[in-house]
């Protein structure tokens, strides 16, 4: 243990790690190099603990079985105390309070997203999400943050445009907070090389979430049900103990992978005072009780230790555009991406594809009947007018009772699609959900027919009643002429 006074009555305490100077702790998958610039303060380089104790300090800080941890204040930014705050360990599902700030201003959250087969078969699956159906993006965030879905950290992902711009998102946000011993090689957490964040670097992500509405409303969610498919949801529940069992307790993430061990972020307000936590390589099920102790020490102590360091504000927009400018897309650009792609995966679906397939199917019989229906009417027309003057009535209702074999031909060809082009049109509204167009054309096309069946069986009513009436005419005049040729 290294002790030194720096100024007045503060004692600066620095610990070594594993009790060896230069050795790093359990877990540690290294450090950035140069304690001349590390981001937030030189404090922060210490691999060990670090803590600035006012003089005549009463208040130890507990012991906490964490290989990595920080204790700030969101309000002010000033780190408490640390402990190898920029070592670089892997992040479980803590990551996906990343993933959340990241996504959270490019999603529309009424918009729906389909699920591919990638994000189906993540393992753990946690929600359940089937390849090929729609699930509305708020909902998805709701099931991140609470059960911790990794299906649905790959679903909201892939939401962006693709999975690969969803990343780049994710790891320009990390660079925008300079969170820079971030690298983000999933959404979700789950173990991959070269993925890696630091306990300082969390508690900037969680700074940021503090001042997003959407973020702790998702976050803070206890409990619920998510819809998998019709008449079937999965229960949702918050695992983030500190939000019920800790009095101030605001929101957090869990995570856990046998290799990250136990990892967590958490959040806290009393008095006006925000504090947050930030754990990793802990062992099983004692993170959210290490958090306590901390946050305990942290409220009792605020504003009466020094601050060991600072979390450093996000970059400016412009200093992130000409930085980054290949990784992060400008919000606009990012929504319309986002509109496009979610419109695109619903009209793609083999559910989709099936429906406009039927649907196209159908207003082609209708284009064809009322086409015959067209001609056969001005077949009627041409002939009524040779028949008025030829054979009277009954010549009228011959050329119509011609006219009517188109109608009726018609008739019969949409007659046996009626039902199907009803249920292709709400086979593709169910598939697109928001393309409002596409729907309203579809039943007004199904209406249309129908409308024109119910048209033609008057018509052929008419036809009948009009060559009954011919008939009987006919059955008048030749008895007629038989007796006056016999006479």
């Amino acid at each position: 243990m290294l002790s030194r006074l720096i100024g007045a009555g503060v004692l600066a305490v620095t610990t070594s790690a594993a009790g060896a100077t230069g050795s790093s702790p359990a877990g540690s998958l290294g450090q950035a190099s140069g304690a001349a610039n590390v981001i937030g303060g030189a404090q922060l380089a210490s691999t060990g603990v670090v803590v600035n104790y006012p003089a005549g300090h009463a208040g130890k800080l507990p012991n906490v079985a964490a290989s990595s941890w920080v204790i700030a204040d969101a309000g002010t930014g000033q780190v408490l105390a640390a402990k190898d705050p920029h070592g670089w360990y892997r992040p479980a599902s803590t990551l996906k309070v990343l993933t959340a700030v990241s996504l959270i201003p490019a999603l529309n959250p009424s918009a729906y997203v389909t699920a591919s087969k990638m994000a189906a078969s993540q393992t753990p699956n946690d929600i359940g999400l089937l390849a090929g159906r729609n699930y509305e993006v708020s909902e998805l965030f709701t099931a991140l943050l609470t059960i911790s879905a990794n299906d649905a950290a790959v679903a909201l992902a892939q939401g962006t445009g693709s999975y690969q711009r969803g990343m780049a998102i994710i790891n320009a946000e990390a660079q925008h907070l300079q969170a820079d011993d971030t690298v983000a090689e999933d959404p979700n957490g789950l173990d991959e090389p070269g993925q890696h964040t630091s306990a300082y670097d969390l508690a900037l992500i969680a700074r940021q979430a503090l001042t997003m509405p959407a973020f702790m409303k998702y976050d803070q969610t206890e409990g619920g049900l998510f819809p998998i498919k019709p008449h079937k949801s999965v229960g949702l529940w918050n695992q983030n103990g500190l939000l019920t069992q800790y009095r101030g307790g605001i929101g957090g993430k869990i995570g856990w992978t046998s290799a990250a061990g136990a990892t967590y972020v958490g959040m806290a307000r009393r008095g006006g005072t925000t504090l947050i936590v930030t754990l990793l390589h802990c062992p099983a099920l004692t993170e959210i009780t290490s958090a306590e102790k901390l946050l305990d020490w942290g409220f009792a102590q605020d504003g009466k230790a020094s601050p060991v360091g600072t979390l450093v504000p996000p970059l400016a927009a412009t200093a992130v555009a000409g930085h980054h400018a290949s990784a992060k897309p400008t919000a606009p650009a990012t929504l319309r991406a986002h509109d496009t792609a979610t419109s695109r995966s619903a009209l793609t679906s083999p559910i989709a594809l099936t429906g406009i397939a039927l649907g196209g199917l159908v207003v082609l019989a209708a284009t064809i009947g009322f086409a015959r229906a067209r001609r056969s009417l001005g077949y009627c027309g041409k002939f009524s007018r040779r028949g008025n003057k030829r054979y009277g009535f009954g010549g009228f209702v011959s050329a119509m009772s011609r006219s009517i074999r188109g109608a009726k031909s018609f008739r019969s060809y949409a007659g046996g699609r009626g039902v199907g082009a009803l249920a292709g049109a709400f086979v593709v509204a169910d598939a697109l959900p928001g393309v409002q167009a596409l729907k309203l054309y579809l039943v007004r096309e199904c209406l249309t027919i129908l409308l024109a069946i119910a048209i033609c069986d008057k018509l052929r009513h008419l036809t009948a009643m009009f060559r009954n009436l011919r008939s009987d005419e006919a059955r008048v005049t030749r008895p007629k002429a038989g007796r006056s040729g016999s006479e």
